[in-house]
């Protein structure tokens, strides 16, 4: 017999006044289940036209702040983030039979924290953040690779690759954060967090 929370939902959503510490309690769990990437989520984003794109990101880092992704700021998304901050994030952990829904607005995250990100990240996708124009159209493979090479030779000492200053982070704020749990005959279970204009969250039921 499933033991049910305090709402009736399914114990796995425990009983938090904080979605952060829900969120973390589902992450830690994907982690031991998900076989590639438990950190995989799926960023939407919007043109000038309200056009929308979506793809996958890694988060990188959580908190009572948001949720930090990284990438080049002059890439599609990047571009549109500039012009339009507010976004969406959807994990979906297949072996958990669960979802999670993040919507907000991002915000860049400071220089301290990009550089400390950026230099754990090994040598070769450090020179990649230099050497790809993200999004960019390519004419053939090779002016990628030639690219490369080319910073390889400029940046030889490998505990000395600096942060190019179009490759930063993003922090997602959130206003809205939703868990979601796969139920029988499409029965699912759902928990809406909101955040009120002082910063505190109140929590809702929704039908599936």
């Amino acid at each position: 017999m499933n033991q049910k929370n305090s709402l009736g939902l399914n114990n796995c959503f425990l009983d938090k006044n904080d979605p952060l510490d829900l969120f973390e309690v589902w992450m830690n769990e994907a982690k031991k289940t998900e076989p590639n990437d438990p950190n995989a989520v799926a960023l939407g984003t919007s043109d000038h036209n309200n056009s929308p794109s979506i793809r996958m990101v890694l988060l990188k880092d959580f908190n009572k702040d948001g949720f930090v992704f990284y990438t080049n700021l002059n890439s599609q998304k990047g571009n549109e983030l500039k012009k339009n901050p507010k976004t969406a994030m959807c994990f979906h952990w297949k072996s958990l039979l669960r979802q999670v829904r993040i919507n907000g607005a991002v915000k860049q995250v400071s220089n301290e924290v990009a550089d400390e990100y950026y230099n754990t990240r090994g040598y070769e996708s450090r020179i990649g953040a230099w050497a790809s124009k993200q999004s960019s159209i390519l004419n053939h493979r090779d002016e990628l690779l030639n690219s490369i090479e080319e910073y390889k030779k400029k940046y030889d000492n490998q505990n000395e690759v600096p942060r190019p200053d179009h490759w930063s982070g993003w922090n997602l704020i959130p206003t809205s954060i939703e868990f979601w749990l796969d139920g029988d005959n499409r029965i699912h279970e759902r928990l809406k967090y909101i955040k009120d204009e002082a910063g505190n969250w109140t929590k809702s039921l929704l039908s599936p």
